[in-house]
This record gives C-alpha cells, sequence and structure tokens, in this order.
C-alpha cells in the first residue's frame, strides 16, 4: 500500500480547496513531547515517494522533508511532557494537532487525521483517516515533517541529559533506556505518567 491523493480528491470534489493532512509522533516514548504536523499540499506539486515515514530510511525522510517544505503550507507543534502527563497522551496528542494547525499560514477548509479519533475541539469539517500515513499523501507528509522535527528535539536532549540512549531509542523504552532510569534517575523530560517512570518514582 503506497499513499495516494485519493481522500483529497473526494473532499475536493465536495467544494474544499485547502485539505489539510494531520498526524502526530511520539505517543509511545518514556520521554520528550508528542509532536504533530499540519501539511497542505499543492496537488500540481506533490514531491515524489511520499509514505508513512516509519517506511522511508533517513536520507529519504530527509530528502521529502526538504522538498514538502519548498512547496507546502506546513506547521509544526508540540504538546510537552507537563502536558501529557497532566491531561495524558491521546488528550496531548490532539492538543498537539489543533497547534500544528492553527500554525499554517492560511486556514484550511478539511482535515484529514491520522488514525479513528477527531480532536474533540475540532471546529473544522474533518475526517478519520485509519492507517492514513499509508493512505493519504497529505497525512504521509505530516507523518515526515512530524518524525523529523520531533527527532531533532530528542537529538538535543540527548546532549544535554547524555547515558538515556535517545539519539537512537528516541525517547522509547529500549532495555538500555530503562536500564539507563534505574541507574541515572528521572529527568525532567520523563513522562511521570507512564507506568515505568512511574513506578520508578
Amino acid at each position: 500500500m503506497t499513499p495516494d491523493y485519493t481522500f483529497e480528491t473526494a473532499a475536493r470534489l465536495r467544494g474544499f480547496r485547502r485539505i489539510a493532512g494531520v498526524d502526530e509522533v511520539g505517543r509511545g516514548p518514556l520521554a520528550g513531547p508528542v509532536t504533530a504536523a499540519a501539511v497542505v499540499l499543492d496537488p500540481a506539486r506533490i514531491p515524489a515517494g511520499l509514505n508513512d515515514s516509519k517506511k522511508l530510511t533517513p536520507k529519504a525522510r530527509a530528502r521529502l522533508y526538504d522538498e514538502i517544505m519548498q512547496v507546502a503550507d506546513v506547521s509544526i507543534a508540540h504538546a510537552t511532557v507537563a502536558e501529557i502527563d497532566s491531561m495524558n497522551i491521546l488528550r496531548a496528542s490532539h492538543l498537539a494537532m489543533m497547534r500544528a494547525l492553527a500554525g499554517l499560514r492560511i486556514p484550511p477548509d478539511y482535515v484529514l487525521v491520522d488514525g479513528n479519533m477527531l480532536p474533540r475541539d475540532l471546529a473544522l469539517p474533518a475526517e478519520t483517516v485509519i492507517k492514513g500515513d499509508a493512505r493519504s499523501q497529505s497525512i504521509s507528509a505530516a507523518s515526515i515533517m512530524a518524525k523529523i522535527c520531533r527527532d531533532c528535539v530528542m537529538l538535543s536532549l540527548a546532549q544535554q541529559h547524555p547515558g538515556y540512549g535517545w539519539e537512537t531509542n528516541m525517547g522509547y523504552g529500549s532495555k538500555s533506556h530503562i536500564a539507563a532510569l534505574q541507574n541515572l534517575g528521572v529527568t525532567p523530560h520523563h513522562r511521570r505518567s507512564f507506568r515505568p517512570v512511574h513506578n520508578m518514582l
């Protein structure tokens, strides 16, 4: 399965013109923010090779990131660890999505959201697309932008807090990350509401 423009075309046939794809990255990690991107593609200038960011090589992701930035309206936003802990990861993911949509240069008139649940505060016409990053080119573009930006955040945090392996595990609960938590303790960037961290506290 490779993403195409079918969902976007269907929305355009119903009269919508600025269709944003939205995706988030970072629901599962024990550390770091959750990051969302909103992307409005120009149907006449869609970069070749768009796909779910997890299926792309780092080199392909980097190339597509640059191309998407040149031809699309892109906005990237985060929800912090404190917000994740205070409201839960689903609501924090939706908050990041809403912030990303609000940051677009021109507001969209239709939204394609990866997953099976719309953010509850979303007032725009919208639909969910299960496995959207592998089905919709707008959502796959958003998945690429969110992935690269969150990875950059984690690389920066890895320099500030060496020893947890964030430069490779990106905050996910790898064996080495769990071992580092036990040996080095919990940082301000760890999600205290997530069980492995919560149990250590």
